[in-house]
């Protein structure tokens, strides 16, 4: 299995091309309308409902981005349907209204947020939702999670589907309540043969670990998150195969 070459081309915008002030809310059907008419990919997020629907969204909490509190995942998705998101006149959507709107126009790469807590097996019900919402899917499509339990999942229920990891240094100041070995473990990146993945989507800041550059040798393609800004990009592409932007409009290819 490969990553499809439209992953490849245009930019991946992180969370949908989102603007506060134009009201396109981060991981919102406006945000993935507007990457589609700038030629964009598109990145986004899936959580998990109470009654077990992959939605569109990025936090374990509703607060950051909406105006309720509390876990999302103790929200049923037609209730969560009903919650506007700030910065726009939108509610959460599930992914399979995301892939519906899209419907193969753009690439679509879903980071499948963990929900075992501490990157742990205990998963399975957010990979099953996706795997269902994927099923009679045409257009480019990949996934990947920081868990690579959740990837060796995928691969169980949905083997067609590409999958990578999102992968990154994994320091105890971005990841404080995972364990040291695991965060030791999971900055090595050795599950990649293991789940089958076809890529990685690795933190900016860190492209230049030997460990990228190996998996680079071998011929995996090496995306990247976050870029913000044009010198960041010009910096991030001495590496990386592609990134994964927000804040600014990043350059298509000719």
């Amino acid at each position: 299995m490969t990553l499809p070459d439209a992953f490849l081309g245009a930019p991946l915008a992180h969370r949908a091309f989102h603007a506060k002030v134009r009201g396109r809310p981060e991981n919102s059907r406006a945000a993935i309308e507007a990457a589609i008419e700038a030629g964009y990919g598109i990145e986004i997020d899936v959580q998990l409902s109470r009654d077990n629907i992959a939605m569109v969204f990025h936090d374990y909490e509703l607060s950051r981005l909406t105006a309720e509190k509390g876990p999302i995942r103790q929200r049923s998705a037609k209730e969560l349907a009903n919650i506007p998101l700030k910065g726009g006149d939108e509610t959460i959507p599930t992914l399979a209204e995301v892939l519906d709107l899209v419907a193969g126009r753009v690439p679509v790469l879903i980071e499948i947020k963990d929900q075992d807590g501490v990157m742990g097996p205990n998963v399975g019900a957010l990979e099953g939702s996706v795997a269902r919402a994927l099923t009679d899917y045409d257009g480019p499509v990949a996934v990947m999670s920081f868990n690579p339990h959740s990837m060796a999942e995928m691969a169980s229920l949905a083997p067609d589907v590409p999958r990578g990891l999102a992968t990154c240094s994994f320091s105890h100041e971005d990841w404080p309540i995972l364990p040291q070995v695991t965060r030791t473990l999971l900055a090595r990146i050795p599950d990649l043969e293991r789940v089958g993945a076809c890529f990685i989507s690795h933190d900016v800041k860190d492209l230049a670990a030997p460990r990228v550059a190996e998996i680079k040798d071998a011929g995996l393609p090496v995306l990247c998150w976050t870029v913000k800004s044009k010198r960041m990009e010009t910096q991030a592409r001495e590496i990386a195969d592609n990134v994964t932007f927000e804040g600014y409009a990043a350059k298509l290819p000719a």
